[in-house]
C-alpha cells in the first residue's frame, strides 16, 4: 500500500517523508488502515463498496454539533480541495481521521454505561428537529419471499450453515418481523446509529466515539432502545446495567421514552437486515472471494447473536419502571 499511502499523503498535504499504511480492521462498510510517517499517524476508512462519491454532510455536521456539547470525536479531515472523501488510485473511495490510541470500551464498567446513556442524550439534543425520513434499513425487513430465495441459493452454495440459516428462516425471521414497522415522524433525530462498544475507544482523557457513518433520521426511542440492549448484554443482559443507561439518558436531558416491544422495532430490523445482507455476499459471485469469505463469517455471528423475542419483552418490563 505504499503508492497509496504517499498518494494520501500528497491529497490531504501531510508532508513529505516516508508513510506506510497497515490493516488494522475490517467492518461491514470497509478496511480500516493506520498510515503512520513522521512519528504521526491517522486512521484511513475505505469504503469497498461504495460506487459514487459517498455523502458526509451529515456525519460531518452531526460529529460537529455534538462535540459542541461535550461529545468526543476524531475529527473527519478534509484534502488540499476541501474535499472528506477521495478516489483512491485502486477505484475505492476513502476518509481520512485522526488516529485515536485507546481500549475498547468495556460494557461492564458502569462509568462506560453512564457515558453511554449521556452521550446518546446529547446526540440528540444535537441532531434534534431533523425532518428526514430513516432509512430502511432501520424500518423495514425483507419479506418471507425473499428469505426463502436466499436460503435457496445458501443451499445451493453448499454452505455449511445452509442448516441453520433454515431454521431461522423458518421460525425466528418471521416473528421478529411481526415488530418492525415505520416510526412515528415527531420522534425522530438526526443521530449516529451505531452507538456500540466496538465503536468506542477509551483513551486516558476519556471515551471517543468512532465510526459516524451511519449518521441520520432516526427514531430516538428505538435508537435508545436498541444501545440498552446492545450495552446491557444483549439477550443475557444484567438489569441494573439497563437502568443505568436509561437513568443516565433521561438525567442528561434524553426525552425518548421507551414505551413497549415496539421501540425495539430498530433493533429486530438492523439484526435481521444485516443476517440477510451479509448471507447475500457470501453467495454473490461477482465479489472477491475475500469478501464472500467476509459475507460468510459475518452471517454466522449474526445468526448466533441475534435478539430472542421472550429476552427483549423482559427487558420491557425491566425498564418499564424507569419513566
Amino acid at each position: 500500500m505504499r503508492n497509496t499511502a504517499e498518494f494520501i499523503a500528497d491529497a490531504y498535504g501531510l508532508g513529505a517523508g516516508s508513510r506506510t499504511m497497515t490493516p488494522v480492521a475490517r467492518g461491514a462498510l470497509g478496511q480500516i488502515w493506520k498510515l503512520s510517517g513522521n512519528g504521526t499517524a491517522w486512521a484511513v476508512k475505505e469504503l469497498l463498496f461504495e460506487k459514487d462519491e459517498p455523502d458526509v454532510g451529515a456525519e460531518s455536521a452531526l460529529r460537529d454539533a455534538a462535540e459542541t456539547l461535550g461529545v468526543s470525536a476524531p475529527r473527519l479531515l478534509s484534502d488540499r480541495t476541501g474535499a472528506r472523501v477521495v478516489r483512491l488510485p485502486e477505484g475505492s473511495w476513502a476518509k481520512l481521521y485522526d488516529w485515536v490510541d485507546g481500549t475498547v470500551a468495556d460494557p461492564s464498567d458502569r462509568e462506560i454505561l453512564g457515558w453511554c446513556g449521556r452521550t446518546l442524550a446529547l446526540l440528540h439534543k444535537a441532531g434534534e428537529g431533523a425532518s428526514g425520513t430513516p432509512s430502511s434499513w432501520y424500518e423495514r425487513c425483507n419479506p418471507a419471499a425473499e428469505w426463502a430465495e436466499l436460503l435457496e441459493k445458501v443451499e445451493r452454495a453448499g454452505l455449511p450453515w445452509a442448516g441453520e440459516l433454515g431454521r431461522f428462516v423458518a421460525t425466528g425471521a418471521a416473528e421478529l418481523a411481526r415488530y418492525v414497522s415505520p416510526s412515528a415522524p415527531g420522534d425522530v433525530v438526526t443521530s449516529h446509529l451505531d452507538m456500540r462498544p466496538q465503536n468506542v475507544l477509551v483513551t486516558a482523557d476519556g471515551p471517543v466515539l468512532l465510526d459516524w457513518d451511519n449518521a441520520g433520521p432516526v427514531s430516538a426511542e428505538r435508537e435508545l432502545a436498541r444501545a440498552v440492549h446492545v450495552w446491557s448484554g444483549g439477550n443475557d443482559f444484567d438489569a441494573e446495567a439497563a437502568r443505568r443507561v436509561v437513568r443516565a439518558y433521561r438525567d442528561a436531558g434524553g426525552r425518548a421514552v421507551i414505551k413497549g416491544l415496539d421501540a425495539f422495532s430498530t433493533l429486530f430490523a438492523t439484526d435481521l437486515n444485516y443476517v440477510y445482507v451479509q448471507a447475500e455476499c457470501a453467495v454473490d459471485p461477482t465479489l472477491t472471494a475475500e469478501q464472500r469469505a467476509f459475507g460468510s463469517r459475518e452471517a454466522v455471528a449474526a445468526l448466533r447473536g441475534l435478539p430472542e423475542l421472550a429476552a427483549v419483552s423482559r427487558l420491557t418490563e425491566v425498564l418499564a419502571g424507569e419513566w
